[in-house]
């Protein structure tokens, strides 16, 4: 038997075509499993093959509804454990309540790390994800956690695209490191929005560090929620005479009234990874890119016990 006649893929509600394209790109088939609910709302989970030996991974982006999928996470993850797996790996390319990593005032709460202790305590023994919001929500856990990046798909997009006089913007000050990832790849110069937040959700542009004038701007973020920034920001990169506005994010969250703002924004495109199904939440430019295929490498990757930094790289 060799490694991957040993990997089985399993699947919640949260995002099944993203695990049928990364259970396809690595050839085998998505484990047989029920996972739905009684009538009293409670999540049900029922597996209806051995899997006593086995190494799993669960492909579960805690996205919309994120109770619901979180929930079904972690009974899925009892269930493996309870049934002799080898080992439990959650696959969670959307990492939810990734934006409450600290106290940025009295009482409270931090809930990334909660979770992350929620999913260590039901048998997760490792975790994958894709573009937390903030890197140092790896060390909330205790055991190995696969950070992959949806910048070297976002970049080959762009890149053939063939977009002229390009500069890449981050939109805050802290997302610095994530623009440089994708300026470096596309060989293009880098620029900042400074912007203040005088309440959740609300954002003002102040000053830009940098020059677009002229240029093919692309706004790099993580989140994409309501799009109020990202679109406030495409309108002031606008007015200071960029040429062309394109927006790149890895999490298509897309909250109301994301879709009419996105609509009503001077942005030429909106690029998004599939790590978060949209659903109805359609528009013309809107433009959606797999990760099955990067995911899908880094689960061979770990099954075959070789390394995975070159492709996150």
């Amino acid at each position: 038997m060799t490694n991957l006649d040993n990997l089985c893929i399993m699947t919640g509600n949260a995002n099944p075509e993203l695990a049928k394209k990364i259970a396809s790109h690595i050839g085998v088939p998505l484990c047989d499993a029920y996972v739905g609910h009684f009538n009293n709302g409670e999540t049900q989970v029922m597996i209806s093959e051995s899997i006593r030996g086995k190494d799993i991974f669960i492909i579960q982006p805690t996205s919309q509804p994120v109770n619901d999928n979180l929930m079904e996470l972690l009974i899925m993850t009892d269930a493996c454990k309870r049934a002799s797996a080898h080992s439990i790996t959650a696959v969670v390319p959307y990492y939810a309540y990734a934006r409450q990593d600290r106290k940025t005032r009295g009482r409270e709460p931090i809930s990334a790390k909660l979770v992350a202790n929620l999913m260590e305590t039901a048998g997760v023994s490792r975790v994958v994800t894709v573009d937390l919001h903030a890197g140092q929500i790896q060390g909330f856990f205790d055991i190995p956690v696969d950070h992959l990046g949806a910048a070297p798909v976002l970049a080959s997009y762009l890149k053939d695209r063939s977009l002229d006089n390009v500069v890449v913007v981050s939109p805050d000050l802290g997302g610095v490191t994530r623009t440089r990832k994708l300026a470096d790849r596309l060989h293009a110069p880098i620029a900042i929005i400074e912007k203040r937040r005088p309440e959740p959700g609300v954002a003002e542009v102040m000053n830009l560090i940098g020059d677009v004038e002229g240029k093919t701007a692309i706004l790099i973020d993580d989140i994409v929620d309501t799009a109020g920034s990202l679109c406030e920001g495409a309108k002031a990169l606008a007015n200071l005479g960029a040429k062309e506005v394109y927006a790149a994010c890895s999490h298509a969250v897309l909250t109301e009234p994301a879709i009419e703002r996105i609509n009503a924004s001077v942005l030429k495109q909106l690029i998004v990874t599939d790590t978060i199904p949209l659903g109805d939440k359609k528009s013309d430019k809107i433009v959606v890119l797999t990760m099955a295929d990067a995911i899908g490498d880094v689960l061979i990757s770990i099954q075959e016990h070789r390394s995975v930094s070159h492709l996150f790289r």
